[in-house]
């Protein structure tokens, strides 16, 4: 028996307060978004990929479905950023954090020859930014090929 080949396509993440959480992207991670603050929904591609808001309330409409949504700080995921150096891990912290980011670990070089911070979103959506000594899942492709 075959199974369809499925490929990951990109991340959704349902949110509560789009106006405040499209700022967090935008202005504080840098996330092109072109969409307004009002909407129920925000499309983009960001290195390759896709990264969706959606708003709740829109989402449950359009699935005639009540979620339930985790309150504190979501275990469930982690939105994972790379940078190019153990400086820049450091200094992305920095800006971010003064930028608004909740801080939730601060820059650590870990054993395994990673340097990794996290922060959270305004609803508390886990994002971790760090750089590899020795990047193990290191891509090859040209981003010139795209």
């Amino acid at each position: 028996m075959s199974l369809i080949e499925m490929r990951l396509d990109g991340i959704q993440l349902m949110v509560e307060n789009m106006p405040k959480m499209v700022r967090f992207y935008r202005d504080v991670l840098g996330f092109e978004i072109t969409e307004g603050e009002d909407t129920g929904f925000v499309y983009l591609v960001k290195d390759h990929t896709l990264f969706m808001l959606y708003k709740r309330e829109s989402f449950e409409f359009l699935t005639c479905h009540e979620y339930n949504y985790c309150c504190g700080i979501n275990g469930h995921f982690e939105i994972s950023l790379s940078v190019n150096s153990f400086k820049e891990v450091d200094k992305a912290y920095e800006e971010v954090v003064a930028k608004g980011a909740n801080a939730v670990y601060p820059p650590t070089t870990e054993f395994w020859g990673q340097r990794t911070c996290v922060i959270t979103d305004p609803e508390n959506n886990l994002i971790e930014i760090s750089a590899w000594e020795n990047n193990p899942y290191q891509t090859s492709f040209d981003k010139d090929e795209f």
